[in-house]
């Protein structure tokens, strides 16, 4: 009798909870010595899984996808080899408070198309540091890149001495299958790296859940910034693996004043203004009627772009950028596009200019990550009091900026939260700390301020908060 769909779904998360009980068991030097192992052997691999995402997908560039994957490995690594992850983790000499961390159990990880094979060693190196067994669903278009992945550092974790089944993962192509397991109750947490219908599905789930909403990151190039930095800098992010970054820049907004100056320049570096003609035919092809990226242009190049759309555009064009008027499902370009397309706006002023980067955040990116270019800290903090964004990046890529471990001290992820405007739990960076839970050993501390107080005036409805106030104060 064939295998129902629950009954598979029980047997692959029975095998995680047997290597969770074992996983408990490890100590820090244990748990320490297979994520090292995994590290390398992922790091090792980075030159064939990226030639392998990109012949598998279709989309982004091999060198790219390369970086991604040693950001996912060995940046990672770095950056979480020395956390305490087992047992006692801090203890507060002043408080007398013992934090000790305990795993969560299976993690359910779902990793996207764009970034297949550097999310899944990602993931799979915060769930082992963390002593967490690791269910993946890779998407049906990235099955068998994110596979080899996945055995690779599977190989390598049972070499070091990890618990079998530890990782493991789901076969791809059946959502109702995804869903099941997602939903499946003895799922500790799930990791969400995906679309939007993807992330809500986890957190409608009713297990745990962190999620990622989606970016559609603005750009303020400041008349105090050096332009011509500022427009390398965002070539620099914006063709980086064609766009496929969720944190990628996708609207350039600047002053009346210095629109012609940054024009200039993103042509002095090869990139294309397209004609509101143009304009009316790449739309056609890069958004769809529900007003959502095509994933058919997704990580394309700009010459695939530009036959798809039947134009020509200057041999050796970086990016396309297309100068709108207003921010909405009248300018479907204002929308996020993971390829290299750049909406483009010229703002009357400073809070003009502002006030777009506002409206474009709300249009699909709240929470994510916007950019600033800038020499002057009071523009800069202006615009990052007033942005809703967990990632405010300065002067730098966004793509790689807000990835973290480059060009900032934000700990590398492939994860990146949006807090509570991306319907996230957190703005932060996912890493390690974040799949751990803390036990708290309190010991006897009496406070007091409170025990040393009169505790009769509480019952006095004559004695307020001055004087209660006063009272808990008074011998301290």
């Amino acid at each position: 009798m064939a295998e129902s769909q629950t009954e598979k779904a029980d047997r692959i998360i029975d095998k995680a909870i047997f290597a969770a009980a074992e996983f408990q068991q490890f100590d820090q030097e244990q748990t320490d010595r297979i994520v090292e192992a995994v590290y390398k052997a992922g790091l090792n691999a980075r030159i064939s899984l990226a030639k392998f995402a990109v012949d598998e997908t279709g989309m982004g560039i091999w060198e790219h996808k390369m970086w991604k994957n040693v950001i996912a490995t060995q940046l990672v690594y770095e950056s979480i080899k020395d956390v305490k992850t087992v047992g006692v983790i801090s203890t507060d000499p002043v408080t007398g408070i013992t934090e000790i961390a305990q795993p969560l159990g299976p993690i359910f990880a779902v990793t996207p198309v764009t970034n297949p094979t550097s999310t899944a060693m990602f993931k799979i190196l915060l769930c082992l540091k963390t002593r967490n067994p690791i269910i993946i669903s890779s998407h049906r278009g990235a099955a068998k890149c994110t596979g080899e992945a996945v055995r690779i550092c599977y190989e390598a974790a049972l070499a070091a001495g990890a618990p079998e089944d530890c990782i493991q993962i789901i076969p791809s192509g059946s959502r109702d299958f995804t869903q099941l397991v997602m939903a499946h109750p003895k799922i500790a947490l799930i990791l969400a790296t995906g679309g939007t219908g993807l992330v809500k599905a986890a957190y409608s789930s009713g297990n745990p859940a962190i999620g990622v909403g989606p970016g559609n990151v603005p750009v303020f190039i400041d008349d105090s910034a050096d332009i011509p930095f500022a427009v390398s800098n965002i070539i620099t992010s914006k063709t980086f693996d064609n766009g496929t970054i969720c944190a990628s820049e996708q609207a350039i907004v600047v002053e009346e004043k210095t629109e012609q100056k940054v024009r200039e320049e993103f042509e002095r570096q090869h990139c294309y203004f397209l004609s509101p003609e143009e304009i009316a035919k790449v739309e056609k092809v890069a958004i769809t009627a529900e007003m959502s990226m095509s994933p058919f242009i997704v990580g394309q190049s700009v010459e695939v772009i530009a036959q798809k759309a039947g134009i020509t555009v200057p041999e050796g064009t970086r990016i396309l950028l297309a100068k709108l008027k207003g921010v909405g499902k009248d300018y479907p370009l204002s929308h996020e596009i993971l390829a290299p397309i750049l909406a483009f706006y010229s703002a009357k002023d400073h809070n003009a200019a502002i006030n777009l980067c506002i409206d474009l955040n709300y249009l699909g990116g709240i929470g994510h990550s916007a950019g600033i270019y800038a020499n002057d800290e009071k523009t800069i903090m202006k615009f990052s009091l007033l942005i809703n964004a967990g990632r405010i990046v300065v002067n730098t890529p966004t793509s790689q900026g807000a990835v973290g471990g480059t060009y900032n001290l934000l700990p590398p992820s492939l994860t990146l939260g949006c807090g509570t405007g991306g319907k996230n739990i957190t703005t932060e960076n996912i890493t390690a700390k974040h799949l751990i839970n803390v036990q708290r050993v309190c010991r006897r501390r009496i406070n007091h301020k409170f025990a040393d107080a009169d505790q009769k005036i509480y019952f006095d409805e004559n004695c307020n908060e001055t004087v209660l106030t006063k009272e808990y104060h008074k011998n301290h």
